[in-house]
């Protein structure tokens, strides 16, 4: 319990920057943002998933590894019909290495925990 209690305290500490059309919105688990209330009402979305594909389970892994998963994470979010945008978690901890992530609105809730699962991530966005 204490490894998950570290783990999800070390997911709020951490950014989830995301390249939106017009610009730049940074998350924080638990905090609202204006910035993406907008952005979604605009876009006429209602929901939305922060995903990434490296370091499964948490386990730092090498870079070309990392680049290869996320390749083919974007490359199902695409073949699902999702335009996924670019992103990147940046840790608060400056030992842990920014990840990059993509932002995908309308995803459910099912959907975007499947990939998780799928990708070995103990949480999504």
């Amino acid at each position: 319990m204490a490894k998950t209690t570290e783990l999800e305290a070390a997911y709020c500490a951490t950014t989830y920057r995301v390249f939106l059309p017009g610009g730049v919105c940074d998350l924080r688990p638990g905090v609202a943002s204006e910035t993406l209330r907008c952005w979604l009402e605009t876009a006429g979305a209602s929901r939305f998933a922060v995903l990434t594909a490296h370091n499964p389970g948490s386990r730092p892994v090498d870079a070309a590894h990392n680049a290869a998963r996320q390749a083919q994470l974007e490359c199902d979010l695409l073949e699902a019909g999702y335009e996924p945008y670019a992103g990147e978690n940046v840790a608060d901890d400056q030992t842990w290495m920014d990840e990059e992530s993509c932002f995908v609105a309308d995803i459910s809730l099912p959907e975007a925990l499947a990939l998780g699962e799928k990708y070995g991530q103990n949480a999504i966005v």
